[in-house]
């Protein structure tokens, strides 16, 4: 499980113990997923090496004799620091008992849903913010002067491993856009762009599924960008405390195992601060609203002839210190 060393330090979730003396360092994992197992769903924290999940409501009624862990990650996120102080301290907790096994859940042997199965509002999502992907999809005079904002339903999120529908009825051009994505941690209006960050609560990755005719057709992007299923998130959210610097991420799109999409976040057109600035001008943005920030190139529909997606084709998008989601299309 990865969560011991062998000096005599025990690695608690980013905290040490060694004798009686407890010094806190630097967080090396905070991680929240929402999954499922023959008890039903709840909100969980992973272990530093991904491996295992503490079910952290059932973990707070074993040690207190009442869960006051809420249901929803989206319920979790709206308590701030409350919430994770009493994560932490579960964890801490759990990994002192003699037997910490029967706290902690094989990550294998649970569902991931996504880590916000139905979000509150729209999915935000930012188009061409990547200067190579505007060009592949039209010409350098596509590169945008202002933020394109574009939204996709809370209808069309699956989870980490979840099925991504095909839709063969309403289209035939499927596309995969890998994507880092923003979870918002509190409500804000009016937000500069130094205070952006403090504003986060984390980072899952994103991928923006698209149906191209659709898109063609309807000459505006919300059909096609909303079909069921066509919004996988996850595995988790990365706690922002773990993610110094946004825009210096490399971000990793295959599908089959050929890499499409290679790139990094500090190609944005638009910084995440400046995303969020611009979107909270005159909007309130609140906890658990979440932002894509934009694909790089190496879209199917970027290559002659396009490559769009088929049934069975396996999407993996990897973003440097948050993940790997992995979706697959369905028959």
């Amino acid at each position: 499980m990865n969560r011991f060393y062998l000096d005599g330090h025990r690695n608690i979730h980013g905290w040490y113990r060694k004798k009686e003396v407890i010094e806190e360092k630097e967080v090396e994992s905070m991680k929240f997923v929402t999954a499922n197992d023959q008890l039903g769903s709840f909100v969980g924290l992973v272990s530093n090496d991904d491996n295992m999940v503490l079910p952290l409501g059932r973990t707070d009624l074993k040690r207190n004799g009442e869960n006051q862990i809420p249901d929803t990650l989206l319920g979790c996120i709206s308590q701030g620091n409350a919430f994770l102080d009493k994560a932490k301290s579960l964890a801490e907790w759990a990994d002192l008992q003699s037997d910490e096994n029967q706290y902690y859940l094989p990550i294998q042997s649970v569902e991931l849903e996504s880590p916000i199965p139905r979000p509150a509002k729209n999915i935000f999502c930012v188009g061409k913010n990547y200067a190579e992907h505007a060009i592949e999809m039209g010409s350098k005079d596509d590169i945008p002067e202002h933020i394109m904002v574009f939204t996709k339903a809370p209808t069309s999120v699956i989870g980490h491993n979840q099925t991504i529908l095909p839709h063969h009825e309403v289209t035939s051009e499927l596309d995969y856009e890998g994507e880092l994505a923003v979870i918002i941690g509190k409500k804000g209006r009016r937000i500069s762009k130094e205070e952006a960050l403090d504003y986060v609560f984390g980072y899952t990755i994103v991928n923006d599924i698209t149906a191209r005719d659709l898109q063609a057709k309807h000459k505006q992007f919300f059909i096609g960008k909303s079909l069921d299923t066509s919004c996988p998130i996850g595995p988790w959210v990365v706690h922002s405390s773990v993610v110094k610097n946004p825009n210096q991420l490399n971000i990793q799109t295959a599908v089959n195992g050929e890499i499409r999409q290679n790139a990094n976040t500090e190609q944005f057109i638009f910084p995440i601060e400046e995303i969020i600035s611009i979107l909270s001008k005159g909007m309130t943005l609140e906890a658990g609203d979440i932002i894509a920030t934009g694909t790089p190139a190496g879209v199917g529909k970027g290559f002659n002839p396009p490559r769009y997606l088929k049934s069975g084709d396996e999407i993996k998008i990897t973003v440097e210190k948050v993940g790997t989601l992995i979706n697959k299309v369905g028959y």
